[in-house]
């Protein structure tokens, strides 16, 4: 779902490499691979993508499933979230350097971000998460020119009408008749044995029902993006004293408060669902930031935290490359293995493992030849 997925603007776009925040590009690859270990259950399921529609949750599979939904379900799209509005931060900062008109050009960008998404969501994957970022940022990059109150009235309005409106999903969840799920034979077939025209064709017919992730959440797409400028802003993510002390803070209240929060509402009713993933995984998320940059604080850069790095500079070519992937492994128009062993948690656990070392292994490959990713590049040339 829109776990899957995608993500935050290149700093790199407005900031020579040079002056680039280390720990943004390493947070943005721990992103994009963690969104990947929600993903994947998704194209493993028997109902493939389409499971959320009908019913079927977004991960299975035992204590591996359950241990993987903890770590992962909500809260690397949170991350994702945070950082586009760090990258927005930047260009923002960018542009008054230069003496640029704001928004300006910034329309255009996120025009095309809407393009590419749309592209993706119909091609690649139904829970593309880049149209909901597009929209938001268009919507955030004019509360930049504002004051700073007005971007806080609208931060906090935002998180309070995201809370209310989850508050009021759950209400009518509990309030329902609360129908077991049951398979839809027609919809495993276009997964196992569908042409890959077919399941094309599948998301076009659907298309709103498959939207409705970025319409409900909105206003938290909102609030995070405005976290993330405020988090900018403040030098979260900076090598200085304070920036330390700030991270420090997160990974204290974040893990402090959102594991039990996380624990308690992903072992209570099934009906707990939109809270868990949208209301308390973003509070474990705050908690990851601080944890990954303790570690990186810490970790003297090697290879490991190099692959991470060289992820999150090429992360929208990762994102698109991640999902291309585990659609031709478990898809019937391709390898077909979900089929044979997607009930298998230790095969999807393992699928994921292997995916994701593509990606870190490719894009550090990548970056020895090239200053950016594939997808960049064409985004870069299309908009220069």
């Amino acid at each position: 779902m829109h776990t899957t997925a995608a993500t935050a603007a290149p700093a790199a776009e407005t900031a020579p490499a040079a002056r680039r925040l280390p720990l943004l590009d390493v947070l943005r690859g721990v992103a994009i691979v963690g969104t990947l270990g929600t993903n994947i259950w998704l194209f493993t399921s028997a109902h493939g993508e389409a499971g959320p529609l009908i019913g079927f949750g977004v991960t299975s599979g035992g204590i591996v499933g359950g241990a993987l939904q903890f770590l992962a379900n909500g809260k690397f799209l949170s991350m994702l979230t945070v950082l586009f509005g760090v990258g927005l931060a930047i260009q923002y900062r960018s542009a008054e350097k230069k003496g640029r008109r704001w928004p300006g050009r910034y329309h255009w960008r996120a025009l095309f971000l809407f393009a590419e998404g749309t592209i993706h969501f119909i091609l690649v994957f139904a829970w593309d998460v880049l149209m909901g970022y597009a929209v938001t940022a268009i919507i955030v990059a004019w509360m930049l020119k504002r004051s700073q109150r007005a971007q806080n009235a609208l931060m906090w309005t935002a998180l309070g009408l995201h809370l209310t409106l989850m508050g009021l999903i759950t209400a009518a969840m509990f309030s329902g008749p609360g129908i077991a799920p049951e398979p839809n034979p027609e919809v495993q077939a276009l997964y196992v044995s569908g042409s890959w025209i077919e399941q094309v064709q599948f998301r076009l017919d659907n298309a709103l029902a498959f939207r409705i992730e970025p319409v409900v959440t909105l206003p938290l797409l909102v609030f995070l993006f405005l976290l993330g400028v405020r988090l900018f802003r403040a030098g979260a993510f900076g090598a200085e004293a304070q920036g330390s002390r700030i991270r420090r803070r997160l990974l204290w209240w974040g893990l402090g408060i959102g594991v039990p929060l996380n624990l308690a509402l992903m072992n209570g009713p099934d009906q707990l669902f939109f809270l868990e993933r949208y209301a308390a995984a973003p509070v474990v998320m705050l908690g990851y930031i601080g944890l990954i940059g303790l570690i990186v604080e810490k970790m003297r850069r090697g290879i490991v935290m190099s692959a991470f790095e060289s992820l999150g500079r090429t992360a929208l070519s990762g994102y698109i490359l991640q999902n291309l992937i585990a659609s031709a492994v478990c898809y019937g128009w391709g390898l077909g293995l979900a089929a044979k062993y997607g009930s298998n948690a230790w095969f999807v656990a393992g699928l994921w493992l292997a995916i994701a070392l593509v990606l870190l292994v490719g894009a550090r490959l990548w970056l020895r030849r090239f200053s950016t990713g594939p997808a960049e590049m064409l985004q870069k040339a299309v908009l220069r």
